[in-house]
């Protein structure tokens, strides 16, 4: 028996049964069941309703501090109880309710009321301080928004007016961040839990741990495969951490990494799974929802800095497995061949999503649900060793959907919010102007601001909502600036990500130091060594559309290959090996032609300085690996592997 209270039965089954209702919800909006039974449904509605569920599971299974209680005391009842009614009223009589809103009905004002004060306190419960701090302050913003002196002033609001906007206007809470997350994201996070209900998360840890197991650092190269797998699906830097950092950090530190570098290769490698497609922690689908472009341009613009990012981080787990000795793991592996042997079913549903995703040009949510359809039908029929899909772990994989998604809801709820305060005041307006008037012409020095602005607010935030609010904040000023709409988009979600390993708050390398034993601190500086590429590229991709798929083949390839050279020369200078031990001088001078020979377009003279600097990096490679002592640098690694 565990000494942990655990709730009582009607709570977890009231907990299910919500659960199940929002992704049922969500799968009947997708197939467009109301309109085939002959309903008009507006979109708000089915926010409404999924909003209010989620409200509901919030606040019977979270205490206070924001972790599960053991019950439910009469407050957090009470408050469940009264977003269930009133959501639920909302969801019902929207229609009217959005017929009489300029006349502002006191049913508006109640259902505002209500939902302004309950996505606060449940975003202060489960997404943290930081978050409700932010949004806090726009909401005072707006209150006194009139007194506000200098170029900040705007339109102030009445605490009335305030709640009837931010917690009702379709342009606020009931807008395209909620939309996305309840008609899009939701879906994509039932296929990720159908596919580890069928044993689709062993198969690919499996995989990658075949693939690269056998390699020199073959244990972190384990981690950087199996986390980019599972980061994009995840759409959590931490909670893909905490879910295969249980299995690659004990590995890597068997291997021979320390512990700083354990946690941070975990954190970094988990970190990018959000910034890869194709589902990029759902990211993608919310920057096609801004720019109003098909998901498939986003898509492919994150591909090459995608596979940049991952390039950085192979490289040097590889470089310091050689510098520090480290083989490959001892344990006896199963071949690639055996893990496709027995879990090659699996491939079918992602094959399938990505068919549709990018060659029948079908619409995301479209795509999830069909290749939803096919893990259960290839679950049922298939197994992989001993894990198959039932009718038992069908209904817990809707539970566990609905229950997952509530801290989403809530964080993009309250990022309506924000949208809705930058719109009804006028504040969107007037910080572009501030930011590009402080800078003036200056794009670097706009870039930078911007960079540590997007880490500053991205602080203990999830993927989502860090990219909705700055893509409210900061995107309209480098836009403003003539950046480019989606390198701009781009810059401010790489930017936001890299918080997750940036000191003080660095959540995912901290959430790996925990598994490591390592100092949080420490870990943290650590993952900015390893993602070190992360705070370069997105200059990179600004200054170079190239790197965005934009352009000629052959200009991709070139500028792709020259950012390639570049990440790989910088790495080897900062870990200070390349087949050989490299001194001061040689890193100094392999760090520099590595820095000359990425495409920043601000730091270097032209495409013709930066090809040369990457054949003179090729040079020192070359050169290193055959000037006298490599050789015997070699056998010596070798030989304490052995």
């Amino acid at each position: 028996m565990s000494g942990v209270a655990q709730p009582p039965r009607w709570v977890n089954r009231t907990i299910g049964a919500l659960a199940t209702i929002m992704c049922v919800a969500c799968i009947l909006w997708n197939l467009e069941t109301h309109t085939r039974l002959g309903f008009a449904v507006l979109r708000q509605q089915y926010m409404a309703l999924q909003l209010g569920l989620a409200l509901v599971i919030c606040f019977l299974r979270y205490g206070w501090h924001g972790d599960e209680k053991p019950r439910v005391g009469w407050l957090d009842g009470a408050i469940a109880a009264t977003c269930f009614v009133v959501l639920m009223y909302a969801a019902w009589d929207f229609t009217w309710l959005l017929r009489e809103q300029a006349y502002r009905p006191w049913q508006i004002t109640v259902i505002g009321t209500v939902v302004t004060i309950a996505v606060m306190e449940g975003i202060r419960r489960r997404a943290g301080w930081m978050l409700f701090s932010i949004v806090a302050v726009f909401l005072v913003y707006a209150l006194f928004a009139d007194l506000v002196p200098g170029r900040l002033i705007g339109r102030g609001l009445s605490p009335v007016r305030l709640v009837q906007y931010v917690g009702f206007d379709p342009s606020a809470v009931f807008s395209t961040p909620l939309a996305v997350g309840t008609i899009i994201v939701l879906l994509f996070v039932f296929f990720g839990q159908l596919l580890f209900a069928a044993g689709g998360g062993a198969f690919f840890t499996d995989l990658a741990m075949a693939a690269t197991g056998r390699a020199r650092g073959g244990s972190a190269k384990i981690s950087v495969v199996g986390s980019a797998l599972f980061g994009s699906i995840s759409g959590s830097a931490v909670s893909n951490v905490v879910t295969t950092g249980v299995i690659t950090i004990p590995l890597m530190k068997r291997g021979g990494y320390s512990d700083e570098d354990s946690g941070a290769i975990e954190a970094v490698a988990s970190t990018g799974g959000q910034l890869t497609p194709p589902i990029m922690g759902a990211a993608a689908f919310l920057m096609a929802e801004f720019l109003e472009i098909p998901y498939i341009s986003v898509a492919a613009a994150a591909l090459v800095p995608a596979i940049l990012y991952y390039l950085s981080v192979f490289a040097q787990v590889d470089l310091i497995a050689g510098r520090d000795g480290i083989s490959a793991p001892d344990e006896e592996r199963m071949t690639v061949v055996q893990v496709l042997r027995d879990g090659w079913h699996f491939l079918f549903p992602f094959g399938l999503l990505l068919v549709a995703l990018f060659w029948w040009r079908m619409d995301p949510e479209d795509s999830a649900l069909l290749a939803s359809v096919a893990i259960v039908v290839v679950g049922f029929l298939r197994g992989y060793q001993g894990t198959r899909l039932t009718l038992e772990t069908l209904g817990q994989v809707f539970v566990k959907t609905g229950t997952s998604m509530v801290d989403l809801i809530l964080v993009v709820a309250s990022a309506g919010f924000v949208i809705g305060v930058l719109n009804v005041t006028g504040l969107g307006f007037a910080l572009t102007l501030v930011l590009v008037d402080a800078v003036g012409s200056n794009v670097v020095l706009l870039l930078l601001i911007s960079a540590l602005i997007c880490v500053i607010l991205g602080m203990g935030m999830p993927t989502s909502g860090v990219y909705v609010l700055l893509a409210a904040l900061v995107a309209p000023s480098l836009v403003e600036a003539g950046i480019q709409p989606i390198a701009a988009h781009l810059f401010i979600l790489y930017f936001g990500m890299m918080s997750m390993i940036t000191p003080p708050v660095a959540l995912a390398a901290f959430a790996a130091a925990t598994i490591t034993g390592a100092g949080a601190l420490r870990t943290g500086l650590a993952a900015m060594r390893v993602g070190w590429a992360a705070f370069i590229l997105p200059f990179a991709f600004v200054a170079t559309p190239a790197l965005l798929m934009q352009g000629s083949w052959a200009e991709i390839a070139l500028t792709g290959g020259l950012a390639g050279i570049g990440i790989i020369a910088v790495t080897a200078g900062v870990v200070g090996y390349w087949g050989r031990p490299l001194n001061m001088g040689l890193r100094l001078l392999a760090v520099a032609l590595g820095a000359f020979s990425l495409p920043l377009g601000f730091l270097t003279l032209g495409q013709t300085s930066e090809i040369i600097a990457a054949c003179a990096a090729i040079a020192l490679a070359i050169a290193l690996h055959f000037l006298p002592g490599a050789e015997t640098a070699r056998a010596t690694t070798a030989s304490q592997s052995d």
